[in-house]
């Protein structure tokens, strides 16, 4: 039998990629890092070694790591990620740093509504980390596939669980009427990606949902819809964010001035690149 040691630099060979490596033998232990540093001398069990080789051949494969560990951390979370959802990136991190900014000036109450939700990030990160007391999360989809996956992350949020609720549909067309004109803040991460886009990356259209990634042949469809339809559903001074693609920013900013909306920004992301749009009613 090896040591968790010994798998380790065996994995690292493999993979080229000490990081990887080390994520997934932390994952196959059932360890953080802290406790897995203090682990290396340790017997890896028959189970353990199987599940690292199980996930060292799916991630040599070209499977992303995420999928491979079928978890990842966002924010002050740990969620479930498989191929029926995006995987939780650094800039959708931005996005909900956002919009947990708008949200935060409501002093009594706040009502949030986060569209096209997938996996259930944002809207959980916003439960999460707002206020239990007075605060409502609407998680939207079109796809039952992807509201199982956020209804699983929504089990381990706690507490803060019981202020969301989970509505299926296209888009606007998923919320109950009763709240039309009184969001707070619609947050959204909806697809972007042009269908013939040449950046992007191959791993990406092989393994992430296409429901999820492209919005026609100009990457602004779904962004249209949710931008046209957004006054209708915020209260006054409400806020709409948005995340966008990098080379957006001007075609998002007339779309929400067309809208009647105001203030309107397109902020940076911590790389440089246009990525949030923001606007209010």
């Amino acid at each position: 039998m090896s040591t968790w040691r010994e798998v380790l630099a065996d994995t690292t060979a493999a993979l080229n990629d000490p990081r990887e490596a080390r994520f997934i033998c932390e994952h196959a232990a059932g360890l953080d890092a802290a406790e897995f540093a203090l682990s290396l001398e340790e017997l890896v069990t028959q189970r353990m070694g199987l599940h690292v080789h199980d996930m060292v051949r799916r991630r040599l494969a070209g499977e992303p790591l995420q999928y491979v560990m079928g978890r990842w951390a966002f924010r002050h979370l740990d969620v479930l990620v498989d191929p029926r959802v995006l995987i939780p990136r650094p800039e959708t991190e931005f996005v909900a740093e956002v919009a947990l900014g708008f949200a935060r000036e409501a002093t009594e109450s706040r009502l949030v509504v986060d569209l096209g939700t997938g996996s259930g990030v944002i809207g959980l990160s916003m439960a999460h980390e707002l206020p239990i007391i007075g605060t409502t999360v609407w998680l939207t989809d079109v796809s039952p596939d992807a509201l199982d996956v956020a209804r699983a992350n929504l089990a381990g949020i706690g507490r803060a669980g019981a202020n969301v609720r989970i509505g299926q549909g296209s888009w606007y067309d998923a919320l109950p009427g009763d709240v039309q004109g009184l969001v707070d803040v619609i947050v959204s991460n909806p697809p972007y990606i042009a269908t013939d886009d040449p950046e992007l990356s191959q791993a990406v259209a092989d393994h992430e949902p296409a429901l999820a990634l492209f919005a026609g042949t100009d990457g602004l469809s779904a962004l249209r819809v949710v931008i046209s339809q957004a006054p209708q559903w915020l209260r006054g001074g409400g806020a709409l964010v948005l995340e966008i693609g990098h080379r957006q920013g001007d075609s998002v900013r007339a779309l929400l001035t067309d809208a009647g909306l105001r203030d309107v920004e397109i902020r940076r992301d911590l790389a440089g690149r246009e990525r949030v749009a923001i606007a209010r009613k």
